[in-house]
């Protein structure tokens, strides 16, 4: 049986190389080490985003080539094509990383943009960029379903 190769991919917490926030016994909710906690995590994910935009454009001008055969030619465009969708993604988030790094410098983060209550640690954790709480999110997401149909 041929061994198969997976790539892994980090966590976002990895990533930052710092383990989950253990909240201290009456700590407040977004309190100052708690924002820097989610300003180190997002900081080094915007990095590891731009790092890979970088190694992109590297790896695209060192691999341009003029195949004369067309099938060559074609699978190269191909695999660039994908990878250039990939950084378009990551460049939308690397704007939402942006935009919610504001919104800890403006102490705006953490609360849902849609009821005010507190999106909580482990959620953040998981997707630092979560705007609303996870009743609001799941809402949201049955009405897309509903008018996507």
């Amino acid at each position: 049986m041929p061994a198969t190769k997976t790539k892994k991919t980090l966590g976002i917490l990895a990533i930052a190389g710092v383990e989950p926030y253990k909240v201290k016994k009456g700590e407040e909710y977004m309190s100052e080490p708690q924002m820097a906690h989610f300003t180190t995590i997002l900081d080094s994910w915007c990095n590891q985003l731009r790092h890979e935009v970088d190694r992109t454009v590297d790896h695209m001008k060192d691999e341009a080539s003029n195949f004369p055969d067309p099938v060559d030619r074609a699978t190269q465009e191909e695999e660039f094509s994908l990878e250039l969708r990939a950084r378009d993604r990551e460049r939308r988030l690397i704007k939402k990383i942006t935009k919610t790094l504001k919104k800890i410098e403006e102490d705006d983060f953490g609360y849902c943009d849609s009821c005010g209550i507190e999106i909580g640690i482990r959620r953040l954790e998981a997707r630092p960029t979560a705007d609303l709480c996870i009743d609001c999110k799941t809402l949201a997401e049955i009405k897309e379903k509903q008018i996507i149909g």
